[in-house]
């Protein structure tokens, strides 16, 4: 007899959690009581238990997914009945009529092929955020007739806002893929088709089209270069080369002595410095290989001089060099810039909708940018008097970052037009009841902006708590989509990569973005409280506002930036801690 895993009550105005962490895998056995997933709400983390002894048949809600309160969020049952669990999934939910069908997956998997759709568990596209309906499929992690376990990451979905990998939601066989790469998907649509490791190599005996992808299963380690590292079948890495123009699934993370994703970036990168993966301990979350980690045991390897790969190989013995000018350092060409070099490659989707949104942007509004310069020699003495302290009491360090922000937001609350989006057609302008900040973040995939719901109710230490936390999130790609929307006001730090000023764009429908320039040590002129002017050495940065000239006056925008410059200036941030 199966029980259900339902999600507890978790608060009296909690309604809904998500999915954070599963503890068992599918086939795993349990014990009661014993903690079996991990569930995030906006308030709380807490461990799921199981409510019975036995055998994990079936993962409902993979991780990363929503589930109300009271929804099936697992069955446990008798070992007996895992076998027939997965082949059971996507056809009901009914646990009794699980039996029913077992002897029929034997005899239905051989003629399946033929009409053109194999059985098992349904990967469909999960729920990508609140505003979120569809996705593109960018990258399948896997191939027909691969050997899957479950919450392995399967393949990658792109949309508007972030780029997520989707779980395998099951253990076996990939059957069959049914939207390929660059094809767009509904939430909830079917992706691919995992079953029995036996429904594969049966598809073969009947010979018809509908069969390839099963037969291709076998000869599969021929045709990819990325899945011969890890082989251990010796004649197949003699024929790499040859196929590498014709695969049809981009490189990725096959290694069977590792569950760990490696992207194709860093297997590439491995490849061309002749790292052998299995050998690196990941640095990254989750035990993630990083592309450092392959840099630094290339390093150690002394394999630079291979000879594929003689361009490339060059900077590894530059490593351990970087005790040298700094002018040195900045002339190494790092063997990913090297690869690039007279290559063509394909543009990502993240990378298409930030240049039609940045394109777009100029085209509907009418931006102009002011700059005034400020002195931040306040708010350094501040930093470096309090940034010890407050790295023990709050765990996170302390930037310039919070203390713009905080100016920011008191001034949108003085100039509710700069907190505000504008609809020409419509003819009217709409004011933000909160101060929504977005914080533009630099990755590895394109320039994001999550934003800090509601900025205007937290101090400085609150402030950098949310940027912090926003920040490593979005570069270790874990945001939401919902995360990623809502802003009302944006702030760029361009000074980050040493940047004086610059002329920021407007984040659509926002009508203004603040930049900030690097901190610089200059000689300036400064007049004491008797009027005599002095030259000083101070803290000296370019704050850059762009704004919408069709909702802003020139003149109100320069008072809204010397608001921001006479707060920063003062620097009376004692009661902000």
């Amino acid at each position: 007899m199966s029980t259900e895993v339902t999600l507890p009550a978790l608060g009296e105005s909690v309604t809904e959690g998500t999915v954070s962490r599963w503890l068992k895998a599918v086939g795993d056995t349990v014990e009661a009581d014993e903690p079996l997933l991990e569930v995030s709400t906006d308030k709380v983390d807490t461990e799921v238990p199981s409510p019975a002894s036995g055998t994990l048949l079936e993962i409902k809600v993979p991780e990363d997914e929503d589930a109300e309160v009271g929804a099936v969020l697992a069955i446990i049952g008798d070992p007996s009945e895992s076998g027939s669990a997965p082949a059971e999934a996507p056809s009901g939910n009914n646990e009794a009529a699980e039996p029913q069908p077992e002897p029929e997956p034997a005899a239905e998997r051989k003629p399946a092929p033929s009409g053109g759709s194999a059985q098992g568990v349904e990967v469909t596209l999960p729920a990508l955020g609140e505003s979120v309906t569809e996705g593109t499929v960018s990258r399948w992690l896997k191939a027909v007739g691969d050997t899957v376990e479950a919450d392995e990451p399967l393949l990658e979905v792109s949309t508007d806002k972030v780029d997520t990998e989707v779980p395998s939601p099951a253990s076996g066989t990939l059957l069959e893929i049914k939207v390929p790469e660059d094809e767009d998907a509904e939430v909830g649509a079917v992706l691919a088709i995992i079953g029995d490791p036996s429904a594969v190599k049966s598809t073969p005996a009947p010979a018809k089209p509908t069969a390839e992808p099963a037969e291709k299963a076998e000869p599969e380690p021929v045709k990819s270069e990325a899945e011969e590292a890890p082989a251990p079948a010796a004649p197949k890495p003699a024929e790499a080369p040859k196929p590498a123009g014709t695969n049809e699934v981009a490189p990725r993370a096959t290694n069977p002595s590792s569950d760990v994703y490696v992207t194709p970036l860093v297997r590439k990168l491995a490849r061309e410095n002749n790292v052998d993966l299995s050998t690196i301990t990941g640095t990254g979350v989750g035990g993630r290989i990083r592309k450092q980690d392959v840099l630094a045991a290339a390093g150690k390897s002394g394999e630079a001089p291979s000879a594929p790969q003689a361009p490339a190989a060059a900077p590894a013995p530059a490593a351990p060099k970087p005790a040298g000018s700094a002018r040195k350092a900045s002339q190494e060409v790092s063997p990913e810039a090297a690869a690039l070099r007279g290559t063509t490659e394909k543009m990502s989707r993240l990378r298409k909708v930030i240049a039609s949104r940045m394109v777009e942007s100029l085209q509907i509004s009418a931006q102009l940018t002011a700059t005034v310069e400020v002195d931040m020699t306040a708010i350094s003495r501040i930093r470096n008097a309090e940034k010890a302290a407050f790295k023990a009491r709050e765990g996170v360090g302390l930037s310039y970052l919070p203390f713009i922000t905080k100016a920011v937001v008191e001034a949108l609350k003085a100039n509710p037009t700069f907190n505000a989006n504008i609809d020409t057609e419509a003819g009217t302008i709409t004011y933000g009841s909160s101060e929504n900040i977005g914080i533009a973040v630099d990755t590895p995939r394109g320039l994001l902006v999550p934003v800090i719901k509601n900025a205007g109710d937290l101090n400085i230490a609150g402030l950098a708590h949310q940027i912090g936390d926003l920040a490593a999130r979005t570069r270790d790609n874990k945001v939401t989509p919902d995360e990623l929307s809502g802003g009302t006001f944006t702030i760029t730090n361009y000074g980050s990569a040493g940047a004086l000023f610059d002329t920021p764009i407007v984040n659509q429908p926002e009508v203004a973005i603040l930049g900030t320039g690097a901190l610089v040590k200059r000689p300036v002129v400064v007049t004491n409280e008797f009027g005599e002017d002095t030259i000083a050495v101070r803290d000296m940065m370019y704050l850059s506002l762009s704004y919408d000239h069709r909702l802003i006056d020139g003149a109100v925008a320069a008072r809204f930036l010397s608001g921001i410059k006479a707060r920063l200036e003062e620097g009376d941030f004692a009661g902000e801690f």
